[in-house]
């Protein structure tokens, strides 16, 4: 039995797109979705900022924003996987959010540090994506000057948190390649009886 096919809801697995802005995460989560035929968790900040700039100028969210962004994506993780799927793609997850907050705010509220290690109790892996992609200029993003110092501090936190990781770069295709020859040896698989 292969480490893939050994995955079931009883032995739930995330495969999760980090990094920093405009490094490619979200294109390699629908591909992976789609390839692997595995939910895809979208990213909950685009939608909510997006909200939340019809209401207030663009940049004035604050940590408890970045909380209730938090708690949705959590949330969305739940949901799917108590649905009965056992293996999702993740189009970002609570580290990005920590990594934001500590980088806006220059520290996290212990609520959001809370909810990052209960949603460490389902085993996960993460894709640091490279930023070795061009930028793509859109009004949700901040930091087009500081993304290898973003990457550096997204591996700090990967070694120092011991969670699994992979570094991927190149194009779309060359990552997508990666992350599934990584695959059978990234996810944490238990043997079934």
């Amino acid at each position: 039995m292969s480490a893939i096919s050994a995955l079931s809801p009883s032995n739930p697995a995330l495969l999760v797109t980090t990094g920093p802005e405009s490094a490619g995460k979200t294109t390699l989560a629908r591909d992976l979705a789609r390839h692997l035929h595995w939910p895809l968790v979208s990213e909950q900040s685009r939608p909510y900022l997006n909200e939340l700039y019809l209401r207030q100028p663009a940049g004035s969210y604050t940590q408890a924003d970045l909380l209730a962004i938090a708690r949705q994506q959590w949330q969305t993780e739940q949901r799917l996987l108590t649905e009965g799927h056992g293996q999702l793609v993740c189009d970002t997850d609570l580290l990005v959010i920590l990594v934001w907050s500590e980088v806006k705010y220059g520290y996290c509220e212990a609520a959001l540090l809370e909810l990052f290690e209960r949603s460490l109790q389902v085993p996960r892996h993460y894709l640091l994506c490279a930023p070795d992609i061009p930028w793509e200029e859109d009004p949700l993003r901040e930091s087009p000057h500081d993304r290898a110092a973003l990457l550096q501090r997204y591996i700090d936190k990967l070694c120092n948190l011991g969670l699994s990781w992979q570094l991927l770069q190149g194009d779309p295709q060359q990552r997508l390649h990666q992350a599934l020859e990584a695959l059978p040896h990234a996810l944490p698989v238990t043997p079934q009886a």
